[in-house]
C-alpha cells in the first residue's frame, strides 16, 4: 500500500494500463510534457508512439481515438477540462456511443474518455461545468465518477479493459486528497455501487466529491443519534439500482447529493427510480441536495455557496429524518403487499 493523492492514483492507472498491454495509447495535449501530473515518466519509459499530443481540437483527436479504436488500439483521451468535451460532441454522441451498435457489433470502441470537473476554484463558466448528467441520456457510453484515490485507480483500470466508450469524470476538489492505495494493480466493477458506510435511519446517495463531504456529514450525524447509509454509486452509466433501492427499502428516507446543477440531473434519475420501485416504502419524501441551475461564476464569493457542503447535508438529513411520511405514502403503506407493489411499479411520484 502506498499513500497517494487523487492524480497520483491516475497516473498509477494509466502506468499499469500501459505497462500490461501494447495496444493502450495515450493521447490528450499536452500530456507528453506531464502538466497535470498524471504522465511522470511516460514518455521515456514508453515513447512517443504511445503518448501522443495532439493540437487544440477536441473534435479532430477524439475522431482519431475511434478510429485507432476500431482498428485495434485502446486510446486513453485526456481532455483536461470536462467543458472542452463539448467541442466533440458529434464524435462522441454521433461516433463512439453509437458505432458498435450501427456496424452490427463488427467493432468495438474500447476507449476511455478522461474529463477533470474544475468547478470549485473560480475557474469561471468555460472550466467549471459537472457535466455528467447529459451524457448519461446516451445510450453506449459508460459514465464514471471516481470519489477517492482508491476508487479513481480501480475505476479507470476497468474502464480501460472495457470493450465499451467510458467516459471518467474526475473531480479537481479531490486531488490533493491521500488516502492508502494497493500498489498492485486492481479493477471495481463498472456498475456496481458502494455502501460506504452502513446506517439505519437515511440513505444519503452522494456523487463525486460529495461523497467525502457525506462522509464528515455521517460523522456529525452519528452525534445526533441519526444513521444514515452512504451509497457512493461510482458509476452512473451502468447505475446500480438493486444497491440503492434496498438501501431505500431498509431506511425508507433518500437524500441524494450532487454537485451539478439540479435539472435533469443524475440526482434526478436516482430518485424517479425510487419513486418507481420503493415508493411504498418511503417515510418521507425524495430529496435532492444539489447545485442550482446557474452557470459558474468567476467569483469566488458567489460560487462557494453553490454546491453542497457537509453542513447542508447535516441540514437536509436531519430534516428529512423529523419528516413524517404523506398521506398518500401512509395510505400506499397500508394497502395490500400486492397492491402495494403495483402501485409503487406504476411510477408514482412523491410530492
Amino acid at each position: 500500500m502506498t499513500r497517494l493523492n487523487y492524480l497520483a492514483a491516475i497516473a498509477a492507472a494509466q502506468r499499469d494500463a500501459l505497462r500490461s498491454d501494447d495496444t493502450v495509447v495515450l493521447m490528450g495535449e499536452d500530456v507528453r510534457a506531464n502538466l497535470y501530473g498524471t504522465a511522470p515518466g511516460f514518455v521515456s519509459e514508453f515513447g512517443l508512439d504511445r503518448i501522443m499530443n495532439m493540437p487544440i481540437s477536441e473534435a479532430g483527436f477524439t475522431g482519431v481515438a475511434i478510429g485507432a479504436a476500431m482498428t485495434g488500439l485502446r486510446p486513453i483521451v485526456d481532455y483536461s477540462y470536462a467543458t472542452f468535451m463539448y467541442l466533440a460532441m458529434d464524435q462522441l454522441v454521433n461516433q463512439a456511443a453509437k458505432n458498435r451498435y450501427i456496424f452490427g457489433g463488427q467493432a468495438s470502441i474500447p476507449i476511455v474518455f478522461r474529463a477533470s470537473m474544475w468547478y470549485g476554484a473560480a475557474s469561471a463558466a468555460h472550466h467549471s461545468d459537472r457535466p455528467y448528467a447529459m451524457f448519461m441520456n446516451v445510450p453506449g457510453l459508460n459514465i464514471v465518477v471516481p470519489s477517492s484515490a482508491y476508487e479513481a485507480k480501480g475505476l479507470l483500470r476497468a474502464a480501460v479493459e472495457c470493450n465499451d466508450p467510458v467516459l471518467v469524470f474526475e473531480d479537481a476538489t479531490l486531488w490533493s486528497r491521500k488516502e492508502e492505495v494497493p500498489d498492485e494493480p486492481y479493477t471495481l466493477e463498472l456498475g456496481v455501487a458502494n455502501i460506504v458506510r452502513s446506517g439505519t435511519d437515511v440513505t444519503v446517495v452522494a456523487i463525486a466529491g460529495a461523497v467525502q463531504l457525506a462522509k464528515k456529514a455521517a460523522d456529525l450525524l452519528a452525534a445526533r443519534d441519526i444513521s444514515i447509509e452512504l451509497i457512493d454509486p461510482r458509476t452512473l452509466s451502468p447505475l446500480d439500482t438493486d444497491t440503492i433501492v434496498a438501501s431505500v427499502r431498509k431506511t425508507g428516507r433518500l437524500l441524494v447529493v450532487d454537485p451539478a446543477p439540479r435539472t435533469c440531473s443524475a440526482a434526478s434519475e436516482i430518485s424517479a427510480v425510487i419513486s418507481e420501485q420503493a415508493f411504498a416504502d418511503l417515510r418521507a419524501p425524495v430529496r435532492r441536495l444539489t447545485a442550482p441551475d446557474v452557470h459558474v461564476p468567476f467569483s469566488p464569493a458567489m460560487e462557494k455557496p453553490l454546491y453542497p457542503t457537509a453542513d447542508s447535508i447535516v441540514a437536509a438529513v436531519t430534516d428529512l429524518y423529523a419528516s413524517r411520511r404523506n398521506s398518500t405514502s401512509a395510505a400506499i403503506r397500508t394497502a395490500s403487499g400486492s397492491e402495494s407493489r403495483s402501485v409503487a411499479s406504476s411510477g408514482s411520484s412523491v410530492k
